[in-house]
């Protein structure tokens, strides 16, 4: 009678010791930020990835009880430093929930606008880097030289470069001037040429498309099951879209496509990132044709926004409102409440829960960032296959570790 050698006491030790473990990150190359994977392997094959965060803790979230709605836009902006506009807006977005007002046509569009910019710089980056991780250079400057543009509109509008603290209680710290719509018309004229570069160079590169093409596949079930938003359960054939399903801002003023695919791959999430730059790029064209006009702030009489220098300089109830609002233990009073509101993010579902105890701070501040649901998902993909395929998948979940450690 043969023996059976799953019977064997030392099997399973020797098969354990067949293994061997790797560090990936957290200063790595390919991993763009500060995170790390612990990698047990069999030879180059990947048995099993345990995320481990806490590299890049800010304390962002306390950081929200300490700070008024208007001061924390500043700490909301380095949450996903690679799109932090789309951070305020996420940010003001539950602020404006909890106190329930509606802001003006006006202050809608731009936050539209700007939250559009942030989706394609988002991408840009994204796509390029890995682009760049897997060879193509090219590509990784194609992108940052349309994303230089980007920080020049947000530099015209605010006076900052990279985190611009734009948004407001109610609406925004400057209304667009004619230099500000200038800059954004250039982004619009040379975004078809980088495009069409970027997609010359990767949409038939056989070497890109081996290194990403049935790897790294979550199906549409998992995507669901894992709680995926944005572009990577869009990838898998999830179409749900804040933006259409349950619309905020003027989002229902514009025509706009949700791309998808089926494949759940990380050929099928860099595609749907490069098309949703362009629905991006359709819904910027149509704000800027359609632009209302009228104030970006609420009226005066609300108490709720900072007023202009116009009115603050010559106005006795301006002068009184701009003291209250930025002096200590003032400012304008919330309701009791608790609330939940989320934006469509550049990588999914980003939201914000609020609980207010009346004062001029949150008493708490929790917050929905994608990267962290996503991060949790990378070893039920990444399992079986080689360590060269790390780079492909970690690229394809564009990761930002800010939000992880908040």
């Amino acid at each position: 009678m043969t023996a059976n050698l799953l019977d064997e006491p030392g099997l399973e030790r020797d098969a354990k010791q067949a293994t061997w473990t790797l560090n990936f990150g957290p200063q790595h190359p390919a991993t763009h930020t500060t995170l790390r994977l612990i990698l047990e392997l069999d030879g180059e094959r990947i048995i099993k990835a345990t995320p481990d965060i806490g590299y890049l803790h800010s304390g962002f979230e306390k950081l929200g009880e300490h700070l008024n709605y208007n001061q924390y836009v500043t700490v909301a902006d380095r949450k996903n430093y690679i799109s932090p506009p789309m951070n305020e807006v996420a940010w003001h977005n539950a602020v404006e929930t909890l106190l329930g007002v509606e802001l003006t046509p006006r202050c809608q569009y731009i936050r539209v606008i700007i939250g559009e910019l942030s989706r394609i710089s988002d991408h840009l980056l994204c796509t390029g880097a890995a682009a760049l991780d897997l060879g193509a250079f090219t590509a990784f400057l194609y992108a940052f030289n349309l994303r230089e543009q980007i920080y020049d509109v947000y530099e015209e509008m605010s006076g900052y470069r990279f985190h611009p603290g734009y948004t407001r209680v109610g609406g925004v710290l400057y209304d667009f001037n004619d230099r500000v719509l200038d800059k954004i018309r250039r982004v619009l004229e040379s975004f078809n040429k980088v495009y069409a570069d970027m997609a010359k160079l990767l949409f038939r590169n056989r070497i890109f498309l081996d290194r990403v093409r049935g790897v790294g596949t979550l199906s549409k079930e998992d995507a669901i099951a894992l709680s995926c938003t944005g572009p990577i359960a869009r990838a898998s054939g999830v179409t749900y879209d804040l933006r259409k399903d349950k619309p905020y801002l003027a989002y229902p003023d514009f025509q706009f496509e949700v791309p998808y695919c089926t494949e759940g791959d990380c050929w099928a999430r860099f595609i749907v990132r490069m098309e949703e730059m362009k629905q991006s790029h359709s819904i910027i064209s149509q704000a800027l044709a359609k632009l209302p006009g009228g104030p970006v702030n609420l009226p005066i009489a609300d108490k709720l926004s900072a007023p202009d220098k116009l009115t603050t300089y010559n106005s006795m109830e301006g002068l009184i409102q701009h003291f209250e609002l930025i002096m200590p233990n003032r400012g304008f009073t919330t309701p009791r409440e608790e609330v939940y509101a989320a934006v469509e993010s550049p990588n999914g579902e980003l939201g914000y829960y609020l609980v207010a105890d009346g004062g001029e701070f949150a008493w708490r501040v929790r917050t929905r960032p994608p990267s962290f649901i996503h991060f949790a998902v990378f070893p039920h993909i990444i399992k079986d296959h080689l360590i060269a395929d790390v780079v492909a998948v970690l690229g394809s979940l564009s990761i930002i570790a800010a939000e992880l450690d908040r």
